[in-house]
C-alpha cells in the first residue's frame, strides 16, 4: 500500500525551499533585490498550491530576501555599479543607465550614486560613450565623408534612441574625421 502524503506543508520546508531556490538563483544569476523578489514570487505561485494567501508568500519573500540582504548575499548598490561599469564598457549613455537600472528595482538615491560616480571620473563620459555608438554602427564620424552628410539625419536619431541628448549628439556629428581617429586611439 501507498501511503498518502499530506499536502500541506510545514512554513519551515516552505522557507528552507524558499531560500534554497534564492542561493540558487543567486549564484547563476547575481540579481538585484527586486530581481530575486520576483522571481521567488513567480517560481512559489507557480509550485504551490491556490490555498495560501499571496499577501503571507510576499511576507515570507520579504523576509527572505532582507535577510539574504542583511548577510551580505545581495547588494543593490554593488549590482548598480557593476552593471553601470559594464554598460559604459559597451557605449551606453548615462540617460540609458539610469533607465535600466530602474527598470530593474533599483531604488533612486543608489541610481543617483552611481551615475555622481560615473560623473566625478569622468565629466564628459556620454561624449566618448557616444563616440564609441560612432564606432560600434560605423556612423558619424565614422562613415566615409561624401557619406556623412546624407546619412546626418539617421546617425542623429540612432544616438537619440540610444539615451543621449542633442548637444552630444551634434557635438559628435560635427567631429572631424581627423580628431575622431585620435580620440578612439585614447579609447
Amino acid at each position: 500500500m501507498i501511503p498518502i502524503r499530506n499536502k500541506k506543508k510545514s512554513l519551515q520546508i516552505t522557507v528552507d525551499e524558499m531560500r534554497n531556490f534564492a542561493f540558487n538563483y543567486i549564484e547563476k544569476y547575481a540579481p538585484s533585490k527586486q530581481q530575486l523578489k520576483t522571481y521567488l514570487l513567480k517560481k512559489y505561485l507557480k509550485l504551490s498550491s491556490s490555498n495560501v494567501k499571496k499577501q503571507d508568500i510576499k511576507n515570507l519573500i520579504d523576509i527572505i530576501s532582507n535577510d539574504l540582504e542583511k548577510n551580505k548575499f545581495i547588494n543593490d548598490q554593488f549590482y548598480s555599479d557593476s552593471k553601470a561599469k559594464s554598460m559604459i564598457r559597451r557605449g551606453s549613455s548615462i540617460n540609458k543607465i539610469r533607465s535600466y537600472l530602474f527598470g530593474k528595482g533599483i531604488r533612486d538615491n543608489l541610481i543617483n550614486d552611481t551615475v555622481n560616480k560615473i560623473k566625478d571620473e569622468n565629466s564628459d563620459q556620454d561624449f566618448f560613450s557616444a563616440i564609441k555608438i560612432c564606432k560600434k554602427k560605423r556612423i558619424g564620424p565614422a562613415r566615409t565623408e561624401d557619406n556623412r552628410l546624407l546619412f546626418y539625419k539617421k546617425d542623429i536619431s540612432l544616438l537619440a534612441r540610444n539615451g543621449f541628448d542633442f548637444e552630444t549628439s551634434k557635438k559628435v556629428m560635427d567631429i572631424k574625421k581627423e580628431d575622431y581617429v585620435r580620440i578612439i586611439r585614447l579609447l
